[in-house]
This record gives structure tokens, sequence and C-alpha cells, in this order.
């Protein structure tokens, strides 16, 4: 394990979690209040690394009891800036440079494939249909953001994490033409095997 960028002295991160550590990741740039992070994280590692606005706030208050950020006072509309402690800064320094765990995939319109025979081919294509739109925003937003990062400087890394996004919804519009003919066809209802007793 690299040990070059790690301040000294030790904090416990056992406990630290991955939405923890991606708040006090994006709190290395100024103070934000939990809006401010919800919309960066949104449009930059949203798709990839979902943070609810319930969930953000929730673990705010965490790292605030636990000292790794601190709460300054409350602005327009009651929200409350928060900034990285000191505590928080060696906390994420150790906490990234632990080995990342496997990626989650959650994609519900393959349960919805799996148990194809159970919806009307008009049904399926709908939802199909739908995919394909959410998709082709999604697209068009990676575009934007990285253009918007592009024209503000260097930014290699993140560059690298929206051109993922790219071609991983393009990759997914490839594959819904690919499957696009797999609506009109219904197939056959599975034969229910009896259990042996």
């Amino acid at each position: 394990m690299a040990q070059a960028n790690l301040p000294k002295g030790n904090v416990n991160v056992s406990k630290l979690n991955g939405t923890q550590a991606s708040l006090l990741g994006f709190l290395h740039e100024g103070p934000r209040t939990g809006w401010e992070l919800l919309e960066e994280i949104s449009s930059g590692l949203g798709r990839f690394w979902n943070v609810t606005q319930s969930h953000a706030y929730r673990e705010l208050k965490v790292l605030e009891e636990k000292g790794l950020v601190a709460a300054g006072q409350r602005g327009p509309r009651e929200r409350c800036p928060f900034s990285l402690t000191e505590k928080g800064r060696k906390a994420f320094a150790q906490w990234i440079q632990e080995e990342p765990g496997p990626e989650q995939i959650r994609f519900p319109l393959l349960v919805s494939l799996w148990f194809g025979e159970h919806l009307s081919p008009r049904r399926l294509a709908r939802f199909l249909n739908s995919q394909r739109q959410v998709r082709q925003e999604r697209l068009a937003q990676y575009r934007k953001a990285q253009d918007s990062l592009r024209s503000s400087g260097e930014h290699p890394r993140r560059d690298a994490v929206l051109r993922f996004g790219i071609l991983y919804e393009e990759a997914m519009l490839r594959w819904l033409e690919e499957i696009r003919d797999t609506a009109k066809h219904q197939p056959p209802t599975r034969r229910r095997i009896p259990r042996r007793r």
C-alpha cells in the first residue's frame, strides 16, 4: 500500500463506508451544503455511485458526530455548509488507499427480461423504449458534463470517469437495439415442475 500521501497520525476508518468517504472526498474542494454535495455527485458520479438526499444528510450527521466534518453557519433556506476537519482529511487519506470492492449492478430491466414470459410483447416493448429514452438523455448529460469539465481545465481522472459513463450508455443503447426484436415474441410459459416430496 502506498504511504506517500498519508498524513501523519492514525484515524480508525474501519467503520467509514463508501458514501461517507465520497462525501469527504467532495469536501476536499471546500465547504459544501448537503444540497451542493448532491448536485456535484449527480453531475459526475451519480449514475455509478447513487446517494439519495436522505442518505447524504444522514451520513453528514454521522460524519459530524465522528468529528470528520464541521457544520458551519446556516445560510439561505436553512442550508448548512459542511467543511472537512483534519481528522476527516486523515480518514479519507486512509480510506482512499484501500482496494475498491467489486461493482454492484442492479438493473431492474434485466429482471423483467428474465421473467419476460409474464409480460405481453407490447408492455415489454414499452419498457425497452422507455429505457432507450433514459439512456439517450444520460448520454447527452455525460457528454455535456465532459465538455464542461474539459473547458474548465485538466482533470484526466475525472474525465476518465465521465468517459466510462459515455461508453456505458453507448453500449446500453447498442444492446437495446440488438434486443429490439425480443419484445415482439411471446416466449412460452415455463412448465412448472412439481416439487419432490
